[in-house]
């Protein structure tokens, strides 16, 4: 069990956080007196708050709607315009005062 001044805990609160979610505790205190104690969260709990959890939460409930992965056909149809010309070609004719 580590013992951290408000202080010292605000400024390094990473190393302390590193500490608790490798299990150990650490008791926060004001002037030599114990006010708090940072205890790791349980395993089971932590786990829900994953993002697929919590996808699956929003799904059930109704507020979002999950993709099945793919595109559209009508997307994957069209083809993208052809260009025509040279980009490097124009610009080195800009740059010769060509237009």
């Amino acid at each position: 069990m580590k013992r951290a001044k408000i202080g010292e805990l605000k400024n390094s609160l990473s190393r302390y956080l590193d500490h608790v979610r490798s299990g150990g505790t650490v008791v926060v205190v004001d002037r030599d007196e114990p006010v708090a104690r940072i205890v790791p969260w349980p395993r089971s709990v932590r786990g829900a708050g994953s993002s697929a959890a919590r996808l699956a939460r929003l799904e059930r409930r109704g507020l979002i709607r999950r993709g099945t992965g793919g595109l559209p056909d009508w997307l994957g149809r069209r083809r993208p315009p052809r260009l025509r010309g040279s980009v490097l070609k124009d610009l080195l004719r800009e740059r010769a005062g060509g237009w």
